[in-house]
């Protein structure tokens, strides 16, 4: 590798891309293409540096496997920055492999680095956790090792892990100073901001009390029943019960739950859950139906007794917990579109195809929704026809965490 080769490499791991360019920006060969790939990536110029790395990823011979992988993992990264999810993470873990196989082991665990991120993005948390490798970082390069920090960081985060996400957020503050890069110092810092900020609220007896992640976490790890309306679940009291496809059952347990310990009316319940405001008795014959697939979910930590007005959610005490209550935990913004929002607060521009993916929707639905929030201001589109992106402005003052969608655990 010649000396501008090195020179410009050097200058690319310290973010000094202009000066990179400075130095291969008229030459042609698969090194040089590469590093301009990477410089343009840098630079914010993602469909540029994508052409450019697959470009030289062609360029390199079959003998080097490991220039080739290492281009492959660079247009991962472009694409992950593009917000293009839908590729398939098979080439990636390939090249993962190889870089492995090449003791490559600081490329190959940037492979897996940017896989563990993008599945963060569509909600498997658990793949992954599963993707994301537990290695030391003090023995890896400061820019690789603040990237990794942030991954598990945020991974933890959007698990309720409070004590693992300051330990990873310290981690990659630490590894960002080190790096001397200002994006990623600014990065770890708004993470570690989002720790003290509100995630969601807590409902009880109609009162309404901001909470933090941590609070969040020791609420579920309280006996309370608390019905999670950011996750669709009922969580504590020795419940683990995911509802996030029984919207019907989400909405009986929610209204049962704020009108605690009273008890909800039947055209309430009936207006809350099949979305009529002129009940008749096919109406009160299915509630009694849905309200006994309820009972069977939730016994034997809680039950549902008829009232003359209605219907009242109870609670079986212990001698652990004689007093135990039941609160509502809900997002810090409602609605049908505040996970569309949440994921677009990012700062990043979204395709709709990458969005509908993320949601778990279709992109006509997503269409819908995003024309809605450009009529109210709320989101812009740059770009047009299979080009175009969407951005919105951050959310000031709360964290999305618990707004970001999340496939519920496999089993």
């Amino acid at each position: 590798m010649d000396a501008l080769i090195t020179a410009a490499a050097r200058f690319l791991a310290a973010g000094d891309a202009l000066s990179a360019l400075q130095r291969v920006a008229l030459r042609d060969d698969p090194p040089a293409l590469a590093l301009r790939g990477i410089a343009m990536a840098q630079l914010g110029e993602h469909p540029r540096a994508r052409e450019l790395l697959r470009r030289a990823a062609k360029a390199f011979g079959p003998k080097e496997a490991v220039a080739r992988a290492r281009c492959v993992v660079a247009e991962a990264e472009v694409a992950l920055a593009m917000r293009d999810l839908g590729d398939t993470p098979r080439a990636l873990l390939s090249a993962a492999a190889a870089l492995d196989a090449h003791e490559d082991h600081v490329n190959a665990l940037q492979a897996r680095v940017i896989a563990a991120r993008r599945l963060l993005l569509l909600g498997r948390l658990d793949e992954a956790a599963a993707a994301l490798p537990a290695v030391d970082l003090s023995g890896v390069p400061p820019l690789l090792g603040a990237i990794a920090a942030l991954a598990s960081a945020e991974l933890a985060m959007r698990s309720l892990r409070c004590r693992d996400a300051l330990a990873a957020v310290d981690m990659a503050q630490a590894c960002a100073r080190r790096s001397g890069v200002p994006a990623l110092i600014a990065e770890a810092a708004e993470l570690r901001a989002l720790l003290d900020r509100p995630v969601a609220r807590r409902i009880d007896a109609r009162e309404q009390v901001p909470l933090r992640l941590r609070e969040v976490e020791e609420l579920l790890a309280s006996p309370a029943l608390v019905v999670d309306a950011c996750r669709r679940a009922i969580r504590g009291a020795g419940l683990d019960v995911d509802l996030a496809r029984r919207p019907v059952l989400f909405a009986l347990v929610r209204a049962l739950a704020e009108a605690w310990p009273g008890d909800a009316h039947r055209n309430t319940l009936i207006l809350r859950a099949f979305r009529t405001r002129h009940p008749d008795e096919t109406h009160r014959a299915r509630l009694r139906v849905e309200l006994g697939r309820l009972r069977a979910l939730i016994e034997p930590a809680a039950a549902i007794e008829a009232t003359p007005e209605g219907f009242a959610l109870r609670l079986a005490a212990t001698s652990e917990a004689p007093d135990r209550a039941v609160t509502v935990l809900v997002p810090p913004i409602e609605g049908e579109l505040a996970a569309l929002q949440a994921l677009l607060a990012d700062g990043a521009a979204w395709s709709t195809s990458a969005l509908s993916l993320a949601l778990g929707a279709s992109q006509r639905t997503v269409q819908r929704a995003l024309a809605e929030l450009e009529a109210a201001g709320q989101v812009r589109a740059l770009g047009q026809a299979r080009a175009k992106r969407w951005l919105a402005p951050a959310m000031t003052g709360i964290a999305t965490i618990l707004l970001l969608p999340a496939l519920p655990p496999a089993g």
